[in-house]
């Protein structure tokens, strides 16, 4: 029976003390157990933790007693293994880089469809239905009729939209007026600063999915789901499908794309080295440097003992 509990959160929100706060909170998560990644920044707080539920819950409730936290929503998820090596709490300028500084997403993001209300919206005529995550991460699953900006990087969306605002571009305004957009991204971040940068340029009618496709793999049943495939997850369950039950994909070490059991059988796939996406690109002398890697992982399984993540002297 899985053991440890996964908490995913986020909060749009004033904090110009961010970095004040990152030595208590780390403190308090490595004294409850709990591992994961948290980003702090003047905009909010973002990141995913796991660990037993009472020290999950006791990170939550430590970080709710701050009031300007005190709604903070997070959604849970279970794993039969801790999905972390280790707890990194980073300060960043953006908790989702965008790289767009007036874009305020606390003032300006757009409406919130509730995940029971998604399907009917993305069915109206005329409206835009946008997968705001990366292209490896759309490559695994998307709703059906979603457009994939094929951005590597969501700091690349800005440029895509700025594009596809132009005359023909599947922003474009019709007879005058710009078209009705619906955003989405895993767990709702992302499409709310998407939202209030469409917000910013003078479109009226925009909508993203609260709590992001996570909340509408839990929510919503898979009879009436017009989402196609996995979802992307940043931890080490890899995907996850309808109800929140992990998936069928892998990591590929190298370069961290999701790896289908079809990708795990081409002739360039190797364990921790390469993948088909990567074979490629990298050198043999990187290849033997994974190799090394993974030999050492693999001792250190046989052993028992923890090997990636573990934090080293000075780091």
């Amino acid at each position: 029976m899985p053991q440890f509990l996964t908490a995913a959160l986020y909060q749009f929100v004033e904090l110009p003390d961010f970095a004040a706060l990152q030595a208590p909170l780390l403190a308090h998560c490595e004294v409850h157990g709990v591992k994961g990644t948290l980003l702090l920044a003047a905009e909010g707080i973002n990141g995913t933790i796991a660990g037993l539920p009472e020290g999950v819950h006791a990170v939550l409730a430590y970080l709710r007693a701050d009031p300007r936290l005190a709604k903070l929503e997070h959604k849970e998820a279970w794993a039969g293994q801790m999905p972390f090596y280790r707890m990194k709490v980073r300060l960043k300028r953006e908790i989702v880089t965008m790289g767009v500084p007036e874009v305020h997403p606390a003032l300006m993001a757009g409406e919130y469809v509730k995940p029971q209300d998604w399907n009917k919206l993305i069915h109206e005529p005329g409206v835009v239905l946008v997968d705001t995550r990366n292209d490896y991460e759309v490559s695994i699953g998307s709703f059906e009729g979603a457009i994939n900006p094929h951005t590597g990087s969501f700091s690349e969306l800005p440029g895509w939209v700025e594009r596809e605002m132009a005359e023909g571009g599947k922003l474009a305004a019709r007879d005058g007026k710009k078209p009705k957009v619906a955003m989405f991204c895993t767990g709702g971040i992302r499409c709310e600063k998407s939202t209030a940068l469409l917000r910013s340029k003078g479109f009226e009618e925009v909508y993203h999915l609260e709590g992001g496709i996570l909340k509408y793999l839990e929510t919503v049943p898979e009879a009436q789901s017009t989402w196609q495939g996995e979802c992307f997850v940043f931890d080490e369950r890899v995907s996850v499908g309808h109800g929140l039950k992990p998936g069928g994909f892998t990591l590929c070490r190298s370069c961290r794309d999701p790896l289908s059991e079809q990708d795990r059988q081409s002739p360039l796939y190797e364990l921790g080295v390469s993948c088909p996406h990567c074979h490629g690109k990298t050198t043999d002398e990187q290849k033997a440097g994974y190799r090394e890697r993974q030999r050492q992982v693999e001792l250190a399984d046989k052993r028992q003992a923890a090997h990636i993540g573990v934090r080293q002297p000075g780091a």
